[in-house]
């Protein structure tokens, strides 16, 4: 059976990739991230970081746990980021919202509560699709890895403690 911390370290190379992806659809092929594309990198960063931490510090099995909650809810919260923006690719073409401020724009002039409120909310550039893959938008595949990684972490608060050591 797997130690936790190699499904840790799994987990964080996941995050990586995903990561490089969204940078290779950005600077290479020139699809500029709506503000829930953003929001879902800073959680796929998150999510990373904190799996990273739990390999470097190689808790013991109340540490593993308070790792794989954090990693697991902040995964939950991706999710969902993630399945409002494929909803909202999959609104018919009269509800869908009008394109709105960039998000240097919302930060800078408004509260953050409000801020958050707004890209939540999305906009036009949001609801397009630029690109997928076996009939998943990139916002799909993210729901996906998110949902993998909250599987993931989760399972490791209910492992037996004989596994949870290499």
């Amino acid at each position: 059976m797997s130690s936790s911390r190699s499904l840790f370290l799994m987990g964080f190379l996941l995050c990586a990739a995903m990561l490089a992806i969204a940078g290779y659809f950005q600077f290479i092929e020139h699809l500029e991230p709506c503000p829930l594309c953003i929001l879902q990198r800073v959680f796929i960063l998150l999510v990373g970081f904190i799996l990273l931490l739990a390999v470097l510090h190689n808790p013991g099995i109340f540490g593993i746990r308070i790792y794989a909650f954090i990693t697991g809810s902040l995964a939950l919260i991706g999710a969902g980021i993630s399945a409002r923006h494929v909803w909202l690719q999959n609104l018919p073409e009269d509800q869908v919202p009008s394109c709105g401020p960039g998000l240097n724009f919302i930060l800078d002039n408004f509260p953050v509560s409000k801020a958050i409120e707004m890209v939540m909310r999305g906009s036009g550039e949001c609801a397009e699709v630029l690109w997928s893959f076996m009939g998943l938008s990139i916002p799909g595949w993210t729901f996906v890895a998110f949902i993998f990684l909250a599987i993931l972490a989760f399972s490791q608060m209910f492992r037996k403690k004989s596994y949870l050591y290499f």
